[in-house]
């Protein structure tokens, strides 16, 4: 699948904003839902990998590539966000959520939308005892997004957020994706809203009802392991599945034949 393969798609959210979206494939609709650092476009492999079973809907969250950014940002928008691409893929649609994607896909899910089924691919929530702290981290993004310290806003996401060691985190100014990351630094601060101060939401996940599947990478951190099996343990009915992969990552074609198995049978 190329770029000139690709139509794209617009539908209009509750409060007004256009969300841009990419359709591929043929069979029951599945939108993907991407974490930080995620566009349409960084959800394509993936889509390739399952449009020979699925309809595919990768699409642009609020704040990113061709969808707007209508102020002021509540989580509650993003849900209206997935409730109008669910309408344009025939009122009814699977949900795969990626990182604080899992968390919106989860959330979305807990209100009430037409979800046939659910995969959540590591929630990046905080499990046992911890600070809090994260409640903070989307007041201090925006604060640097709206100075124009984009690079500091995204330093802050790398270190508090995903837990890179600053020197990591200092060397990538250097790396050519460096450009990328800051251009979408002002939707981090959706992500880290979205995220909260990390702690699992317990009664929204107990309140799911749609077949749920949770997945982690055996690649990534042990933290980003316990909150997956947090978060299936919190949802009734949920299937907990490690795959093979790299850090908070799975090869596209390996992760796509898990999802056919796992939502379709």
């Amino acid at each position: 699948m190329t770029d000139a393969t690709l139509a794209v798609g617009t539908v209009r959210s509750a409060d007004g904003t256009t969300i841009a979206y990419e359709p591929s494939g043929d069979g029951p609709a599945i939108v993907l839902v991407g974490g930080a650092f995620n566009d349409r476009t960084t959800t394509r492999a993936l889509a390739a990998a399952l449009a020979e079973d699925f309809t595919v809907f990768g699409y642009d969250r609020r704040g990113r590539g061709d969808s707007g950014d209508t102020a002021p940002y509540a989580v509650q928008r993003e849900i209206e966000d997935l409730a109008a691409l669910i309408g344009a893929a025939g009122g009814r649609a699977y949900l795969y959520g990626i990182s604080s994607g899992a968390i919106l896909a989860a959330l979305a899910t807990a209100a009430g939308l037409p979800v046939a089924g659910l995969a959540l691919f590591e929630p990046p929530f905080r499990v046992g005892p911890h600070d809090g702290a994260g409640a903070a981290l989307a007041p201090r993004l925006a604060e640097l997004v709206t100075a124009g310290r984009r690079g500091d806003a995204v330093e802050c996401f790398l270190r508090d957020a995903v837990g890179l060691p600053d020197d990591q985190v200092r060397g990538m100014r250097d790396q050519p994706m460096w450009p990328w990351l800051e251009m979408l630094a002002p939707s981090l601060v959706h992500d880290a809203t979205v995220t909260g101060d990390g702690t699992p939401p317990a009664d929204r996940l107990a309140s799911i009802t749609a077949p749920t599947v949770v997945l982690d990478s055996t690649g990534s951190p042990q933290w980003l392991r316990d909150a997956t099996g947090a978060t299936a343990d919190a949802v009734p009915g949920a299937r907990r599945v490690s795959l093979q992969g790299g850090f908070h990552e799975v090869p596209a074609d390996r992760l796509a034949a898990e999802l056919r198995r796992l939502l379709l049978g």
